[in-house]
């Protein structure tokens, strides 16, 4: 039991580092925002394709509920990645990934709504305390300059994302996550079509390794361990886990774009990583 817990955080931890790469690449890529979430949906979708082909994953939808709520949890997800992204190019890697990580307090607020759980005094403890470290780590707010535009839609992510991981839950047990993932990527893919005609794509050719480094990396992978670990956690306890990713998002963006934290970087991320080990500790003891 302690081995397979021990695995199952591991594998959520290493998820959450995989995912973190989205922020100095949704940062750096130069194309319109809709087009890299096409990109990255189709790609991903690819990839995760031919991953359950080779490993014989089955890629059969079991029921017409279940194609209604995959579909409507797609666009709630493409909603996020895409509202997530637009928060990077508005502020910065550390802000826009910390205001989309108010998601673990929202999610712990509406969990009892999706589940027959009931509202984790604990739980809004700990999302107090990481909406704490996120408001200590965002720069002073200036509604006359894009960073509060950035933070509303890295909020707006939030919900999103929230809503979309709440949707997915009851369907961890029935189907395997790179399933679900090639589910949503697909989906994702058809409904932005349109956005390949309608924008700018002249420079693909040029980004279209950092968008196989996103797709892959970032997503297939990524998501997929995140998806698989909520077999083991609860929505709510993965997404407070989930929380080291705006400190690893913080040391990417340091090492690749520059970005230098400042003390008030090291002060909230020291009070995000406090929730993430209490958490980890907590949930172990269940």
């Amino acid at each position: 039991m302690r081995k397979r817990y021990t695995s199952s955080l591991a594998t959520l931890l290493f998820a959450a580092l995989l995912i973190s790469t989205s922020g100095s690449l949704g940062k750096f890529i130069n194309l319109p925002i809709p087009v890299i979430t096409w990109w990255r949906s189709s790609l991903s979708a690819l990839f995760l394709f031919l991953f359950c082909k080779i490993k014989k994953i089955d890629l059969k939808i079991k029921s017409r509920r279940d194609l209604i709520t995959i579909l409507l949890s797609t666009i709630f997800l493409g909603i996020s990645w895409i509202s997530y992204f637009y928060a990077l190019k508005l502020s910065n890697v550390a802000l826009g990934m910390l205001s989309l990580f108010t998601f673990p307090v929202i999610t712990a607020f509406l969990e009892p709504l999706f589940s027959k759980t009931k509202l984790s005094s604990t739980h809004v403890i700990l999302g107090i305390i990481v909406l704490a470290g996120i408001y200590i780590l965002a720069p002073d707010f200036d509604f006359k300059n894009t960073y509060v535009k950035g933070i509303l839609f890295g909020v707006f992510s939030a919900v999103c994302y929230a809503l979309r991981n709440l949707m997915l839950k009851p369907y961890v047990s029935n189907y395997h996550g790179s399933a679900l993932m090639t589910y949503q990527t697909l989906f994702l893919t058809i409904l932005l079509i349109p956005v390949i005609f309608l924008m700018d794509t002249v420079n693909t050719t040029e980004q279209l390794p950092h968008l196989i480094i996103l797709a892959l990396i970032t997503t297939a992978i990524g998501h997929t361990l995140f998806v698989m670990s909520l077999k083991h956690f609860s929505v709510s306890t993965a997404s407070i886990i989930g929380t080291a990713q705006p400190i690893f998002g913080i040391i990417i963006a340091f090492l690749f774009l520059n970005e230098s934290p400042s003390i008030n970087t090291y002060t909230g991320g020291t009070l995000i990583l406090g929730t993430v080990i209490i958490e980890s500790i907590r949930s172990k003891t269940k």
